[in-house]
């Protein structure tokens, strides 16, 4: 296995480009089995799960490849779709990949898809799927961790969510893109992803409004065509770069990104002392002294995201004062918190709070990366720490970020992947 090695001690400083959504990318791939024809999805981003989805798809029948002359394009033609079930093999490997059963369902009248697997931050349960699909008139039944729905024809519905779900929330949006009549969803999510998906699908040919809020309505189409879509930049992955130049008192710009979709996150980073400047498709942070304790509580968009806890909590662990960080999304997600307490953090955990008391400085030590968040944390407390960090697990890295450690490197930072 492939590992990262970090020295600390220099400060970041350059301009580096944000890679697209890798959320929304995956649900841009799921839906493109709606449509009878080509969808070319521009800007996505080289990444584990987006290869994982594209192995997934190809078992499903459709044509899904990398351009070989457009390296961050995708081409996905579901024209036909030979087999509409996605077996365990494929499914283990990231949550999302459960998204295909609302298209599968909508397209072919029946689905069977495994439990998914992905990151072990929490329980994240596929009830709220199964609730909407059961309200647009499918048959679910679960038979040895495997899914499976049917339906002669989906019926538009009313769908209300018990808690916030996004993948739950596209999901069922998809499915009811090919739904007859009109279906609404209530306490809907109301992440950026969940918009572009939106877009995405009116593009495709379906009557659908309130993306955005917490209420969407859906009108089904006979059929929907493909088409071309540039995917947003990741916001998270602005986020994580935006927090590690900040622990090394640099001056970093992030471009291809969209600053309104981290108004949470650079409230806090403000909050914190940083310097930010924000144009439309770029961020520059700069932070001349450490952080100030700052106290954050995940929720869902337009909250902190849950998906930007770790990396935050790494810079606080060196900022001036105390902090507390609150995790309300998932029950499972300060896995981080032992590795940092190896490189000298004081952080006491109490329930779903994490107490960070900053400290002078961090010394590296080799740690090890329990999920995808957990391990981009590990790489911003070893810019921050003294000597060398050696991040073991990388694996979980490269599901979500494109190159982070040749981005950090273009920086000043002293990074290296070894294998």
């Amino acid at each position: 296995m492939d590992r990262i090695v970090v020295r600390g001690g220099p400060r970041l400083e350059g301009v580096v480009h944000a890679s697209g959504s890798k959320n929304a990318t995956l649900a841009l791939m799921a839906a493109a089995l709606l449509a009878e024809g080509e969808t070319r999805l521009a800007n996505a981003p080289r990444v584990r799960d987006v290869d994982a989805m594209l192995e997934l798809l190809r078992a499903l029948g459709a044509q899904a490849e990398w351009l070989s002359d457009e390296p961050h394009t995708l081409r996905i033609d579901a024209s036909r779709i030979v087999e509409p079930e996605a077996p365990y093999d494929l499914v283990r490997k990231m949550r999302a990949s459960f998204m295909v059963l609302g298209p599968l369902l909508g397209r072919c009248g029946l689905a069977r898809v495994s439990e998914p697997g992905g990151c072990a931050i929490g329980v994240r349960p596929i009830d709220q799927h199964l609730k909407g699909f059961a309200a647009l008139g499918a048959k679910i039944s679960l038979d040895h961790g495997t899914v499976e729905a049917r339906v002669e024809k989906l019926v538009g519905g009313r769908v209300v969510f018990d808690m916030v779900s996004v993948n739950g929330t596209q999901n069922v949006m998809m499915a009811a893109a090919l739904a007859r009549g009109e279906t609404l969803i209530e306490n809907a999510a109301r992440e950026p992803e969940v918009l572009e998906l939106a877009d995405a699908l009116a593009r495709m040919g379906v009557d659908l409004e309130g993306a955005g809020s917490d209420c969407i309505r859906v009108r089904g189409a006979r059929r929907l065509r493909g088409i071309h879509h540039t995917v947003s930049g990741d916001r998270i992955e602005t986020g994580t770069l935006l927090t590690a130049g900040i622990v090394t008192r640099g001056d970093v710009t992030v471009t291809g990104t969209d600053p309104t979709h981290l108004d949470a996150v650079l409230d806090k980073l403000r909050e914190g002392g940083a310097e930010l400047d924000v144009a439309a498709d770029r961020v520059r942070a700069r932070a001349g002294e450490p952080l100030r304790g700052v106290d954050v509580s995940t929720a869902p968009y337009p909250g902190f995201p849950t998906d930007m806890q770790a990396q935050l909590l790494a810079a606080l662990c060196t900022a001036d004062g105390s902090s507390v960080v609150t995790e309300n999304v998932f029950e499972n997600r300060f896995m981080h918190v032992p590795e940092l307490q190896r490189m000298g953090a004081d952080i006491s955990l109490q329930g779903r709070a994490a107490l960070v008391r900053g400290v002078p400085r961090l010394a590296g030590a080799p740690v090890m990366a329990t999920d995808l968040r957990a391990s981009a944390c590990l790489l911003v407390a070893g810019l921050a720490a003294e000597g060398t960090t050696t991040v073991s697990r990388v694996y979980h890295i490269d599901r979500g970020y494109e190159r982070i450690e040749e981005k950090l490197r273009s920086l000043g930072a002293d990074i290296r992947r070894e294998s």
